[in-house]
């Protein structure tokens, strides 16, 4: 079979999502990486519409691609005049891209009311756009806007503008589903009439405004489609884009057809981190294929089978895409989740470790507020503390917090922590800029002499969460701490009412885990 051509957009339409942003610099380094995978077409933006996207295409032009052919987009010239002095065509020829997409009009009703031209002059300026910049020596695709919507308005018209762009010499026409509202059966209907009346290559670009863009995108392959349009992690305008990771590996694993070079697949993981990283957006964890809940696994009954036969409970296996199977512990756990959280912070799981006893700890303490899912950690520790040989880094004898407002100086904080290392008491105290942050320099400073790999601890995150909220003050409050070493990074968690308590909790796992198990 053919390879198919992947377009990715991420770059232009990707960028129109809400919250979702990227400097030129930025665009610059996803591109890279869109590269590195294998994707075919690179679309960089809009030159005619922005500095940003002119500054990419101009650096771009110095850089070197190893697969990918950086693509300019525009639109077809106006209705008024010709290519030749249009400026949003002039501005993709200067570019200088080897290949441009060319977006026009399909629906009627973009015809006459957006466009307000008639449809036979929409039909001239999409064949003379893309005839001069064929001239010009660029290759051109052509984005039929609105297809779907335009073919049930009025079919033969919406067939006359992809021949209109056949016959000025594109070499694929893209059916676009703009507005994300065409529906599986109503795409397959359309595609194949559409090609009973017209016999050139065509490509697929979807929405997701009815959660129906990777569908329509694979009907499409399926009908024939030899280019699949899309972005990574599915952004886009509205509801998004196609979502490229979801649509290469079901291309490849489960339709058998070739869209990225050998071993591409296995770094799509980490290519669909990277770009949420460089947007600075929170990554989806459930997305397909690529989210860290992918291949997680929280039900014991699926842990139990999954311990037997991984194919019990995951369509592929996660290591094909790049990401890794998971077992999360929660309230839900059976003893072959706990069983499988020890090994993977080696816990040695023996007649000695209570796992049964652990688990009904676990189910106890969600009761009261905690939550182990994302505090992986705090399971550790309550395996290590159930070993017979375990002897804690230190004991708690006491600690004090003060928060006092005084004049001159604002809020102030100071905590006092006593702990006992061996035999060795020791009371310090520190200053912080809030009660949890003195609490943990104060920790740190009385376990610093014995520990001192404690002074490569980072607290990488704080979370705070009100639990029973109609209690208002007197609520339950759960705490999240994220901590970080030169190496790795370690979750925990607490549960209280008091939000000290809580924190000191979470606080002390964290502490614990990094100095016993964490390396």
């Amino acid at each position: 079979m053919s390879l198919i051509q992947i377009y990715d957009t991420t770059l232009r339409d990707g960028t129109q999502s809400e919250g979702f942003t990227l400097s030129a610099h930025d665009k610059l380094r996803v591109a890279r990486r869109l590269d590195e995978l294998g994707i075919a077409f690179i679309e960089g933006g809009w030159p005619g519409s922005n500095p940003k996207d002119a500054e990419f295409f101009e650096r771009a032009r110095e850089m070197e691609w190893k697969t990918a052919l950086i693509t300019a987009f525009g639109s077809t010239c106006r209705v008024k005049g010709g290519p030749e002095d249009d400026a949003n065509i002039q501005a993709l020829l200067n570019a200088h891209t080897p290949v441009c997409t060319l977006f026009g009009k399909t629906w009627n009703l973009h015809v006459t009311e957006v466009l307000l031209t008639t449809l036979d002059d929409n039909l001239r300026i999409i064949e003379q756009s893309i005839a001069y910049l064929r001239a010009a020596g660029r290759r051109v695709i052509y984005d039929a806007e609105h297809f779907f919507d335009g073919f049930k308005a009025d079919p033969v018209y919406a067939v006359e503008t992809l021949k209109a762009a056949v016959r000025g010499g594109a070499e694929t026409v893209v059916l676009c589903d703009t507005n994300g509202g065409t529906l599986p059966w109503e795409a397959e209907s359309i595609i194949r009439e559409m090609k009973a009346a017209i016999q050139h290559p065509f490509g697929i670009h979807t929405h997701n405004d009815s959660e129906c863009a990777a569908i329509n995108a694979l009907i499409a392959v399926r009908e024939g489609a030899t280019q699949v349009q899309g972005t990574i992690n599915g952004v886009g305008e509205r509801c998004g884009n196609a979502n490229l990771c979801s649509i290469m590996a079901n291309l490849e694993l489960k339709m058998g057809r070739r869209c990225l070079p050998d071993g591409g697949l296995e770094k799509l993981s980490e290519l669909s981190h990277f770009v949420d990283e460089v947007a600075n957006v929170t990554p989806n964890d459930h997305l397909p294929y690529v989210g860290k809940s992918a291949f997680a696994h929280k039900g014991g009954v699926h842990v139990a089978a999954m311990r037997r036969c991984e194919q019990s409970y995951q369509h592929v296996a996660p290591e094909q895409v790049g990401n890794k199977m998971r077992v999360v512990v929660s309230a839900l756990s059976g003893r072959a989740n706990i069983i499988s959280k020890a090994e993977e912070h080696g816990v040695a799981v023996g007649s000695a470790v209570d796992v049964a006893g652990v688990l009904k700890d676990v189910k106890e303490l969600e009761a009261r507020g905690f939550s182990f899912e994302a505090a992986e950690a705090s399971v550790a520790m309550m395996l290590k503390r159930q070993q017979p040989d375990y002897k804690p880094v230190f004991e708690l004898i006491d600690f004090l917090v003060n928060v006092e407002h005084r004049q001159g100086r604002g809020i102030f904080a100071e905590a006092m922590v006593k702990v006992k290392v061996g035999d060795e008491v020791l009371h310090t105290a520190a200053e912080g800029n809030g009660p949890v942050n003195a609490l943990d320099l104060a920790l740190r400073k009385a376990l610093i002499g014995h520990y001192p790999q404690i002074s490569a601890f980072n607290l990488a995150d704080y979370k705070v969460r009100i639990l029973d909220g109609q209690n208002g003050t007197d609520a339950i409050t759960r705490v999240l701490i994220d901590t970080r070493n030169t190496t790795r990074l370690w979750s925990t968690v607490g549960a209280s009412a008091n939000i000290i308590e809580a924190s000191w909790q979470a606080l002390v796992d964290a502490v614990e885990y990094g100095l016993s198990v964490a390396h």
